[in-house]
């Protein structure tokens, strides 16, 4: 298990990322806890890429509920289909949200977020979680952050 992360400051996006995925593969392998595994991930995604908030929603029964994270307080339920947490667990797939003002039905947890990411994980064709990261800059996600995210995301469905 790795005891802290190795990141060099200075290194842009794509490199912290790649960097920091392999990292998160060694600190969640051998560790059955799901809990402690995704607040981990987490943890780790906000304090190497400074993330405002990232924190995993869990599909249970007909609404998401709020699992760990790391940052400010966040809502604890979100329903099917609301928010671009409810709208990625609909559309099964990555929602980027360059300024979450500009999205249709947005639910504001905290009015310091400025832009956000949604990426669902499945277990059996279905979503089993959203992973949702928020930034306090807007048009703050791009392709790297997408592409890189999947990936944690495919580490969290061996996880399911």
């Amino acid at each position: 298990m790795a005891e802290e992360l190795i990141i060099a400051a200075s290194t842009n996006k794509k490199e912290r990322y790649d960097i920091l995925i392999p990292q998160i593969e060694l600190l969640v392998t051998g560790e059955p806890d799901i809990i402690a595994n995704f607040s981990n991930i987490a943890a780790a995604l906000k304090q190497t890429m400074n993330f405002f908030w990232v924190g995993f929603y869990i599909v249970k029964h007909d609404q998401l509920v709020l699992g760990p994270f790391q940052g400010p307080i966040a809502c604890t339920r979100i329903n099917f289909g609301k928010g671009v947490c409810g709208t990625s667990w609909k559309e099964k797939k990555t929602i980027v949200v360059p300024n979450v003002d500009a999205f249709p039905g947005h639910i504001a947890c905290s009015s310091a977020s400025k832009s956000e990411i949604v990426l669902p994980a499945f277990k059996n064709g279905e979503v089993a979680l959203v992973l949702d990261v928020d930034s306090d800059v807007l048009n703050d996600f791009d392709d790297t952050d997408r592409e890189a995210l999947e990936k944690v995301m495919r580490i969290v469905e061996k996880l399911l």
